[in-house]
């Protein structure tokens, strides 16, 4: 096999809620394939220590809220100044919240409106908008891969989590349709396709799965075991492999694609 398919020598990746869990993982993956790397997130001090703790050939943190247009095409400008391309965007900013969730004190009925919005914003239009940004970019240039995450949540989905199960369902949409229209409109070279991870523990998901006064999965967290054939919860490292393959030559005929990295579950009806 041909590894240098898989090198990313010379590529700039822009990973937008890089200082996550998930987000500081893949950028550690493309790091070690060799791109240089810009890690966007809310909080820009976290942002450019996950920079520097890299091994990266060149890595810099950059503060901007991805649901505010104005904020990215600030950072594009920054970093475009610094390395004059955009090879690779990973849009891993996303995220649910408490108020958006049902659960026995708070029925669908009641949710507030405006936390739904949010979770829609945070999720889809933030998958959207840095899109425009950076892909205008790629389209002056004529090639690039655009790596969107999505969810299990997207095409199964799950209990409680409305609002976030229906704009990572928008996120497939979004990839299929921009994948079409990149290709015929612009460059056949300019790919798009998504990711949909399975269940990892990170941040947000934490003290729905993991009891935090025993240390022993909740209800929740042993169902969703039971229903993931590999009988474990994914970790940061498992997206690597995907992502770097997506993000790469070995994937030049691949767009519009979403690619489930669940151990399983997708696969399995329960019985």
């Amino acid at each position: 096999m041909d590894n240098t398919l898989f090198n990313l020598s010379g590529k700039v990746a822009v990973i937008t809620g890089g200082s996550g869990t998930l987000g500081t993982g893949m950028a550690k993956g493309l790091a070690s394939a060799g791109a240089r790397i810009a890690i966007i997130g809310r909080d820009g001090s976290k942002a450019q220590r996950v920079a520097e703790s890299l091994n990266a050939e060149d890595a810099a943190g950059f503060s901007a809220d991805v649901t505010r247009r104005d904020e990215i095409e600030r950072v594009a400008e920054t970093l475009l100044t610094r390395w004059g391309h955009v090879d690779i965007l990973v849009n891993a900013a996303g995220g649910n919240r408490l108020d958006a969730i049902t659960n026995p004190g708070q029925t669908f009925f009641d949710l507030s409106p405006d936390a739904m919005r949010a979770v829609f914003e945070l999720n889809l239009m933030g998958t959207i908008l840095p899109s425009q940004v950076f892909g205008r970019h790629m389209v002056k240039t004529g090639q690039g891969s655009i790596i969107n995450i999505s969810s299990m949540a997207a095409s199964r989905p799950l209990t409680r989590v409305i609002s976030y199960a229906a704009a990572k369902a928008g996120v497939d949409n979004f990839t299929r349709w921009l994948a079409v229209h990149l290709a015929k409109e612009y460059s056949p070279h300019i790919r798009v396709n998504a990711m949909a991870p399975g269940f990892f523990l990170a941040e947000q998901n934490r003290a729905l799965l993991i009891d935090g006064s025993t240390g022993k999965l909740t209800a929740r967290g042993q169902a969703i075991i039971d229903h993931t054939p590999m009988n474990r919860f994914g970790e940061a490292a498992d997206l690597i492999g995907t992502l770097v393959w997506l993000a790469s030559d070995a994937s030049a005929f691949v767009t519009g694609i979403v690619v489930p990295v669940d151990g399983g579950y997708s696969a399995f009806g329960g019985v």
